[in-house]
């Protein structure tokens, strides 16, 4: 069960010498954080940080994450910071259960329908696909409390298939009305954040 959902774009190149730096150098604080298998965990880790970002399994990234979290405990701007200092790019986060709980339930409804296992490191492109599924479901569903929305008229004309899709799907999903309107922020948000973006984004859950 997700308690919060954290979007994530990464500078590779930043990360091979700054965070691997910087795990090197603080290598005897992270071995107590990181406990049993400490020390072979640390060196698969800084490996495939000095070698290529990506090879990192969503558990490492996650224990990482965790461990930024937890030197920077007492201010969450500076934990931002420092990430993105170390080629972690934190660019948003759905930080209440409930929503991250049914943002990553549409997510797994989208891949289902397009057969299509997305992973926890997305293409862009294919994400962003994603997000416009979103933002025509939620709109549908929520177009009883309100007027349409400008942004899904203007994404209509050319994601047709992704448009019926989300309107086969409207029906079928019992959704808590409370919750939609924050749903289809969260959608339009990582949209404007990622529409333009190339490179890809991971999607991190904190339990």
């Amino acid at each position: 069960m997700a308690e919060e959902l954290y979007f994530i774009k990464t500078n590779p190149t930043i990360a091979k010498i700054n965070l691997y730096n910087k795990l090197s150098r603080e290598e005897e604080h992270i071995l107590k954080f990181l406990q049993p298998e400490a020390k072979n965990s640390l060196e698969t880790i800084k490996e495939k940080v000095k070698s290529s970002f990506e090879e990192l399994t969503q558990e490492e990234l996650l224990l990482i994450f965790q461990w930024f979290h937890k030197v920077y405990s007492s201010d969450h701007e500076e934990t931002k910071t420092q990430l993105f200092i170390n080629g972690i790019d934190l660019f948003y986060e759905i930080p209440t259960t409930v929503h991250a709980e049914n943002f990553l339930q549409i997510l797994s409804d989208y891949e289902k329908l397009l057969k299509k296992d997305m992973n926890y490191i997305v293409d862009s492109k294919n994400f962003n696909q994603f997000l416009i599924y979103g933002i025509f479901l939620t709109e549908m569903i929520n177009r009883k409390q309100n007027s349409d929305n400008i942004l899904c008229e203007y994404l209509k004309p050319d994601n047709q298939s992704l448009y019926l899709l989300a309107e086969d799907q409207c029906g079928l999903k019992d959704f808590d009305p409370a919750i939609i309107p924050d749903l289809q922020h969260y959608f339009t948000d990582l949209y404007d954040l990622t529409r333009f973006y190339k490179g890809s984004i991971i999607k991190l859950e904190q339990e």
